[in-house]
């Protein structure tokens, strides 16, 4: 983890992120944009007039984004399906592509657990980033494109009540750096980058994870979130994610990190 002198990029809280290039004409895939952070970088991304392409396998509203904002348009499919990836990035040749979409774990300590369970995440998580990055690699996206793999902070530290997702997110964390390894390899212009948030009780996993570890600790939700908040510093919401995702969008190819931890304070960039 980075050391407590390094600074985050930015604190979309106090330092709202003002994109650095224009976003109108750029198209955004978010892959998990149903719910939680992945609703929350599509409303950013169609926020800063980029046409956004959401993948869930849910309908849903978006009815907060405003009059003015980029058009997002859905694509209801599993993002799990291995013929998804080549037939949606054909359809829409996209500038960015976020990919979110993960199963939330069964929070159960590890004697309670099935193998089935276990490795839910290396059956959903892990599956996702595999089948998107390599058919991003083999179409390939055009020069200049970005690509964001969210990981988890669990990866850097475990997570005892959710079977194999630390290990699935880690693995995620690789991929991306793989598959940037082999776009260097093949003179391809494409960014690769893995994000780790902390959990966030805004979203699916966030709010189960934050319940079972509550319970474990015999502390209510909201005494654990407290302590969690003194120790570690402000919580990640949707749209904290979502303004860092921007400022993601924007940066330069050069100065892009390989991975980064994303907090309630904004990104910070970690070791390689």
């Amino acid at each position: 983890m980075p050391s407590p002198a390094e600074k985050p990029i930015a604190n979309p809280d106090t330092n709202p992120i003002e994109p650095l290039h224009e976003l109108s004409g750029k198209t955004a895939m978010i892959v998990g944009a149903s719910r939680g952070i992945g609703r929350g970088i599509a409303l950013a991304f169609a926020g800063a007039g980029a046409r956004v392409i959401a993948v869930s396998r849910s309908s849903t509203e978006f009815a907060e984004a405003g009059a003015n904002t980029g058009e997002i348009r859905q694509e209801i499919a599993d993002a799990g399906d291995a013929g998804l990836p080549a037939l949606l990035l054909d359809r829409h040749d996209p500038d960015v592509v976020v990919l979110v979409a993960g199963a939330i774990p069964p929070m159960l300590p590890l004697q309670q657990q099935s193998w089935e369970a276990f490795s839910a995440n290396w059956q959903a998580d892990v599956r996702i980033a595999f089948h998107w990055l390599r058919e991003i690699l083999l179409k390939p996206l055009r020069p200049g494109s970005r690509v964001v793999v969210f990981s988890s902070g669990a990866a850097l530290g475990g997570s005892p009540l959710s079977g194999g997702y630390a290990g699935a997110k880690a693995m995620q964390r690789f991929l991306a750096a793989y598959a940037q390894n082999e776009a260097v390899r093949g003179g391809l212009d494409i960014t690769f980058t893995a994000v780790l948030p902390r959990f966030s009780p805004q979203t699916g996993v966030g709010k189960v994870a934050v319940q079972a570890y509550a319970a474990r600790a015999g502390q209510s939700v909201e005494a654990f979130l407290q302590s969690f908040v003194q120790s570690s510093g402000p919580l990640l919401s949707p749209q904290i994610a979502g303004a860092a995702l921007l400022q993601l969008a924007t940066l330069d190819a050069a100065d892009f990190a390989p991975a980064y931890l994303l907090t309630g304070a904004g990104l910070q960039k970690l070791p390689n």
